[in-house]
């Protein structure tokens, strides 16, 4: 293991600078993505919500033998729902099944692979689960991080997400130009992401009805835990049931699969005592999970399943219909018959077609 210090620890030093590497170490074979030639894990310097210094960990994939000139082009990719405890973090258990498979063609067609666990996903704190702005400059940062350890990098870069990772990309793509002008951001891929979600959370509260949507219970601790360890102010204690608290608990220690067999049965009305639609919770769950409608100026591929019962494609045809308003530069593609998951496998062939001109 190599590490690298990014300061002398007193109070007189300045920060390290956005991208700057705390520590690398080699990453086990047995959690490379098929097809990598070399792997990094890495702990990296980034910003949070509102831009104070904060630390991330994540992966580094290159492709097989040296790279070509100019570097490799770089996927900056945002996974998916695993959960907010340390032990969650893709870095250190490797990528779920789907989003490896995924990834590898990438690597087979010469791109670097850059993954972030997130703020707080194997680095302390708890992570912000949906909190936009914050996992952007995750996202973003990795890719300064990974140009820090190999000159092979190339600062031409695209960013790409499922589900979670999806809302990350998108607020990655409102960020990227402006927070990171020394790097050359060329567009972005949102696949099964989650929007307009500041619309539906205020409605929260007793008796909120089962929508039928699969691991919404599971989904809304997740945020719960992620926003009240962002805004403490909001006391959302006040506005948990017992069982909510307790569910909470159990959200913040374990992961997705874990976490669900707990949660079976048991509807999001349950976890309130009171409803959510007071104008402070609303004010804060619009700058936390808001994806923004305009405001774009590099391409967007946003692409849905129309059989998704984890984000229905409903709140996706609204957000498009919202950014080709703004004038937006969006390329979208619904996948029929496909899931929630099966939506990044079956969107591959689409992505790529409308990654490389930008890229290459």
């Amino acid at each position: 293991m190599t590490a690298v210090s990014v300061g002398s620890g007193t109070a007189a030093a300045a920060p390290a600078p956005p991208g700057s590497v705390i520590a690398v170490q080699d990453m086990p074979r047995e959690l490379w993505i098929p097809g990598t030639g070399r792997a990094y894990r890495l702990t990296y310097v980034t910003a949070d919500h509102w831009g104070a210094p904060a630390t991330s960990t994540g992966a580094v994939y290159l492709p097989p033998g040296p790279a070509p000139e100019g570097g490799w082009p770089v996927v900056s990719y945002a996974h998916g729902t695993i959960g907010v405890s340390d032990q969650c973090a893709p870095s250190m258990t490797g990528p779920q099944a789907i989003e490896s498979a995924y990834l590898q063609a990438w690597l087979a067609r010469g791109y670097a692979v850059v993954a972030t666990d997130y703020i707080g996903l194997g680095t302390p704190g708890v992570l912000p689960y949906l909190d936009g702005k914050a996992a952007a400059h995750s996202v973003i940062d990795m890719v300064r991080a990974a140009r820090t350890i190999d000159a092979g990098v190339s600062p031409r870069w695209v960013a790409i997400g499922l589900s979670q990772g999806g809302h990350a990309a998108l607020h990655t793509a409102h960020e990227a130009t402006t927070y990171a002008p020394d790097l050359d951001y060329r567009g972005a891929v949102a696949i099964g992401a989650p929007s307009n979600l500041e619309q539906l959370f205020p409605f929260g509260g007793p008796g909120f009805p089962n929508l039928g949507l699969r691991g919404l219970t599971t989904f809304s601790l997740f945020a719960i835990v992620g926003l009240r360890s962002a805004r403490p102010d909001l006391d959302l204690d006040s506005y948990l049931s017992p069982r909510g608290r307790e569910l909470a608990g159990l959200a913040e220690r374990l992961c997705s699969p874990e976490l669900a067999p707990q949660v079976a049965g048991v509807q999001v009305g349950e976890l309130f005592s009171r409803p959510l639609g007071d104008d402070k919770i609303r004010a804060a769950l619009a700058d936390y999970l808001g994806v923004p409608t305009g405001g774009y100026d590099r391409p967007l591929f946003i692409g849905h399943g129309t059989l998704d019962t984890v984000v229905p494609i409903v709140l996706t045809l609204k957000l498009v219909t919202d950014l080709q308003r703004s004038g937006s530069d969006v390329w979208f593609i619904a996948y029929p018959g496909a899931g929630h998951g099966e939506s990044l496998g079956a969107s591959s062939a689409d992505s790529m077609a409308f990654v490389e001109p930008l890229i290459r």
